[in-house]
């Protein structure tokens, strides 16, 4: 029981009226709040996709990689899958290429590919040595090795847009060996058709593709953007925790438009083929992945299955500061 506060940083406790410093109390109490998460999720896959301004500061890489190994040692079985478009663009930009891109999709030439396929590899070794650090086997991928994602030629609207690829098949005995293995796989999105040609996928897909084949428990998509929104205009109304129908209904009613609603869909197709429950981050927030699912709140929004319960009640929000 606490007796009484002397100073603002301590505070005095107990029937000895010791004196107790209240930072190491939060933190306590902090790692009481993750511990039922950590059970829940012990030995569970966890697929995050990473990308967008998150990766445009090492501070904010290590930041992220430091969260992915944080939920490795304690029992998840993470897999990170990654983009690298703004880099892409960069070099693209250096070898005097504009980047093209139709319905959100690069548009793909040879000669794209070939500069898509060495940035991506070189992401990919730089944040398999950042994990490498922190003391975890991590293991570098594209959807090439192994044939790990079978692809055919993605076509939206009829229109041949390059060497951009459909994933046709994830192989998931490959990626389960690995994990099994006790390696974190860090992967990048290239895939390779039955004729052994490389193509470039959307990241997005790639990440739900894999999470969908491996029944993972949960997704998340480390993006640009803080959540669903309640309110457009009110950046303090963002969703916690949404039912996938919910989500839907938002979609129907129009209140999710623009950027987020490629995201949201994204979200749902998870959910209605197997992921558990699906978030979407504002990865420029360091570590917003421990305090998204290690806390009943969260920082982004958390789409779930139906048959999930919800962990944080909305009509708190009232009583509570973000």
């Amino acid at each position: 029981m606490i007796l009484r506060r002397d100073q603002e940083d301590s505070i005095f406790i107990g029937k000895d009226n010791k004196m107790v410093n209240q930072k190491y109390l939060d933190r306590a109490e902090v790692l009481i709040e993750a511990l039922p998460y950590i059970q829940r999720f012990n030995r569970k896959i966890i697929v995050i996709k990473y990308g967008g301004a998150a990766m445009e500061s090492e501070e904010l890489k290590r930041s992220v990689i430091a969260d992915v190994v944080l939920l490795k040692l304690v029992g998840f079985k993470p897999i990170i899958v990654h983009g690298g478009g703004k880099a892409i663009s960069k070099w693209l930009g250096k070898e005097n290429i504009e980047p093209e891109f139709y319905n959100g999709l690069r548009v793909t030439n040879a000669e794209t590919l070939e500069i898509a396929e060495m940035v991506l590899g070189k992401v990919n070794n730089d944040l398999v040595k950042m994990a490498g650090k922190l003391g975890v086997r991590a293991i570098g991928l594209s959807g090439m090795d192994g044939s790990m994602l079978k692809v055919s030629k993605k076509k939206p609207d009829g229109r041949d847009i390059g060497y951009v690829g459909e994933i046709e098949h994830v192989d998931g005995e490959m990626l389960q060996e690995v994990i099994d293995d006790d390696f974190l796989p860090i992967i990048y999105p290239l895939g390779v058709d039955a004729d052994g040609q490389a193509y470039n996928i959307n990241a997005d897909y790639v990440a739900s593709a894999i999470a969908e084949e491996m029944k993972a428990n949960k997704l998340a998509f480390l993006s640009d953007i803080e959540g669903v929104y309640k309110d457009p205009d009110d950046p303090e109304s963002v969703i916690s925790e949404l039912y996938v129908n919910e989500a839907k209904q938002l979609i129907k009613d129009g209140s999710v438009d623009g950027g987020m609603l490629p995201k949201l869909n994204n979200c749902i197709d998870a959910i209605d083929n197997g992921v558990t429950r699906v978030h979407i981050l504002d990865g420029t927030i360091p570590h917003c992945l421990l305090m998204e699912i290690f806390t009943d709140k969260g920082v982004g929004t958390a789409v779930l299955s139906e048959k999930e319960r919800k962990y944080y009640d909305e009509s708190r929000r009232d009583q509570e500061t973000r």
